[in-house]
């Protein structure tokens, strides 16, 4: 009786889950579509000024004609080849500074005041000398991308190593565990969910540090898009691009979602 107890009420749990799961869905769904079309609404009888608010069928229609003129894929694929680069340079090299700080208090107290004001600093003072070090390109903006996440990563990544419980270290230092032994038993699998969330932080921010470099140097890409709509004022590209990129976005960051997923099935 008790085990038929306890899977019906697993069975009920799950039911109650998947209920939960799908009201937030269609809330979600639900929000968005309002808002699309209350925002068409509301510039087809000018209640705000179609021009400089723009409207969805028209960014619905600038997408089209980007994507059968060819254009669409060429500043997707470059934009996406940036941020990813800057993503997965600036992630591993950052936690690899983040376990060299742990690992080395004497180093920690030395850089750790410089990392402070590198975070302040705004990354976009550094654009003109950027360019001059290497050259109006892609290298230009990929490194943009990669000091922009990568200052995040260590801060994020040895705030994870250093608030690793302090009793379990002292605990294996107690077995004889040498300090390369601990680092790989218990720092690193114990931030494993703060490298998660440094994934989903680092998501935004290579994607703002590579448009942020089409911003200053680029002649493809949605950050030129971006860029040359507001010049030639078709904002209706921009708008699109800014739809283009935040649909992007949304996709990597479901992607570090799944990895988190599969990270907590196999533990």
């Amino acid at each position: 009786m008790e085990k038929k107890d306890i899977s019906e009420n697993r069975l009920l749990y799950l039911k109650e889950k998947k209920q939960r799961k799908f009201i937030v869905l269609s809330f979600q769904i639900g929000i968005l579509v309002t808002f699309l079309i209350l925002w068409e609404t509301l510039a087809r009888f000018n209640i705000i000024d179609p021009f400089l608010m723009s409207m969805p069928s028209k960014i619905i229609s600038t997408i089209k004609d980007l994507l059968l003129s060819g254009e669409l894929f060429k500043h997707i694929s470059t934009t996406l080849y940036e941020t990813l680069l800057g993503f997965i340079i600036a992630t591993l090299l950052g936690t690899i500074i983040a376990v060299l700080l742990w690992w080395s208090e004497y180093l920690r107290n030395i850089l750790e005041p410089y990392i402070v004001v590198l975070n302040s600093l705004p990354k976009i003072a550094l654009g003109p000398i950027i360019i001059v070090w290497f050259g109006a390109g892609t290298k230009s903006i990929v490194f943009m991308a990669i000091i922009i996440t990568i200052i995040v990563t260590i801060i994020t990544m040895e705030n994870g190593f250093l608030g690793v419980d302090k009793n379990k270290i002292k605990l294996l230092k107690t077995f004889g565990a040498t300090k390369l032994q601990t680092l790989t038993k218990l720092i690193l699998p114990a931030s494993l969910e703060t490298f998660v969330s440094c994934l989903k932080i680092n998501v935004g921010m290579s994607w703002i540090g590579s448009i942020m470099g089409e911003y200053l140097v680029s002649k493809q890409g949605i950050g030129y898009l971006i860029v040359y709509g507001g010049q030639v004022f078709k904002l209706d590209l921009v708008m699109a691009s800014t739809v283009i990129l935040c649909v992007l976005a949304g996709l990597m960051y479901f992607l570090v979602v799944l990895i988190e997923k599969s990270i907590k099935k196999r533990r």
